[in-house]
C-alpha cells in the first residue's frame, strides 16, 4: 500500500478536473422518467489512437430504482424533481506506441476500468438548479478486460494489434463518489441557455472536481424553464469549457491499494492544471435521443500530450 497516495487521497484540497463520461449534465437531459441510453467514445473520431482511447456506458433511468439502497447515502434537496438510475461504464487508455510490447517510459500507461454506477438527479425548477450524485463500484486493471476488448476490435477492423497491455495498471478497487451542481445563469425563450456547473469527485479512481459553464442554442426544452407544452422535436448545439487541477488519477498513477503496477506516472510528472472543452449536437424526439460529441483536453502529465476524442449517444424512452 502506498502511504503517500492514501494521505493525498484523503487530505488533498479541493481540485479541479474533468470526467471522461458525464451522463447527468443538463444538456443531456431526457424529459421522461424512464429511459435507456447507450454511449460510446473513441479517439478514432478525432483521428488519433492514444490517451483516452475508448469508453462506453449503458444507462437506465427508472422510478422503481428509488428502492436502490445506495440512494440512502445521497442527500435530497427540497422541492426537487428526482430521477434514479444505474449505469455500467468502461474506460480505456493507451500510450502513443500501443503496438510495442515494451514499457513506453514518459508516456501514459495502459489502463482500463469498469464500474457500476448508481446515480440520482434532482432538478429544482423554482430555484433553477440541478444536483446530481453518484456512487461507483468497480475494478481497474486486467480484470476490466481492456486488453481483450481493444485487441478484439483491432483484429476485427484490420488495424495494428496492441502489444503493451501486459504492462497495464494492475487490479485495484474502484470506489468513487461524485456530486455535480448546475445553476442557470441566463435563458431566452427556450432557444438559448447559459449555466454554471461544478463537480467534485472523491475516490480511489479519481479524486478531483470541475468548474466551468455550458451553453445550448437551438430548438430546445431548457431544463430549468417551465413551459405549458414541451416541444416534441428538439435540435440544438452545446458547448462546455472547463478548467482544472488533477488531484489523483489511478489511470495514470496506479491504484491506491495495489502498488505492483510495472509502470505509472510519478506525482512529480502529473500536470496539475488542465483545461477541457466539450461540444456537440443533440437531436431529440418525444421518444428518441441522438447525440454526437467531441472533446479536447490539454496534457494531463508533463511528458504527455493533449488529447482529443469523440462519441455518440443513442437513447429511447419507455
Amino acid at each position: 500500500m502506498r502511504i503517500t497516495s492514501i494521505f493525498f487521497f484523503f487530505l488533498c484540497p479541493i481540485i479541479i478536473c474533468a470526467q471522461k463520461i458525464d451522463n447527468t449534465i443538463s444538456y443531456r437531459a431526457i424529459e421522461s422518467e424512464s429511459y435507456f441510453r447507450f454511449h460510446y467514445d473513441n479517439d478514432y473520431f478525432a483521428a488519433t489512437d492514444e490517451n483516452y482511447t475508448q469508453g462506453y456506458s449503458f444507462e437506465v433511468v427508472l422510478q422503481s430504482l428509488e428502492k436502490n439502497p445506495v440512494n440512502k447515502l445521497f442527500f435530497k434537496p427540497s422541492s426537487a424533481n428526482t430521477k434514479f438510475g444505474l449505469a455500467l461504464e468502461h474506460i480505456g487508455f493507451t500510450p502513443n506506441d500501443y503496438v510495442s510490447k515494451d514499457i513506453q517510459f514518459g508516456d501514459r500507461p495502459f489502463a482500463s476500468a469498469i464500474m457500476l454506477k448508481s446515480f440520482k438527479i434532482d432538478t429544482n425548477i423554482e430555484k433553477k438548479f440541478r444536483l446530481s450524485q453518484s456512487l461507483s463500484l468497480g475494478l481497474i486493471g486486467p480484470g476490466a478486460f481492456g486488453k481483450e476488448m481493444q485487441v478484439g476490435i483491432h483484429k476485427a477492423t484490420g488495424n495494428k494489434i496492441p502489444g503493451g497491455w501486459d504492462n497495464q495498471i494492475k487490479n485495484d478497487l474502484i470506489l468513487n463518489y461524485r456530486i455535480d451542481f448546475e445553476k442557470e445563469l441566463y435563458s431566452y425563450k427556450n432557444l438559448f441557455g447559459l449555466n454554471a456547473n461544478g463537480t467534485l469527485q472523491l475516490g480511489t479512481l479519481f479524486t478531483n472536481a470541475s468548474v466551468g459553464f455550458n451553453t445550448t442554442i437551438g430548438i430546445v426544452n431548457l431544463p430549468f424553464e417551465t413551459v405549458e407544452e414541451n416541444r416534441n422535436f428538439q435540435v440544438y448545439l452545446y458547448a462546455q469549457p472547463m478548467v482544472g487541477i488533477i488531484g489523483y488519477d489511478a489511470t495514470l498513477q496506479g491504484g491506491v491499494l495495489n502498488d505492483k503496477s510495472p509502470y505509472t506516472i510519478s506525482t512529480d510528472n502529473l500536470e496539475r492544471f488542465t483545461a477541457q472543452y466539450n461540444y456537440g449536437l443533440v437531436i431529440k424526439t418525444r421518444t428518441l435521443y441522438f447525440e454526437y460529441t467531441r472533446s479536447a483536453i490539454t496534457r494531463e502529465f508533463k511528458s504527455g500530450s493533449s488529447a482529443k476524442w469523440g462519441g455518440i449517444r443513442i437513447g429511447f424512452t419507455f
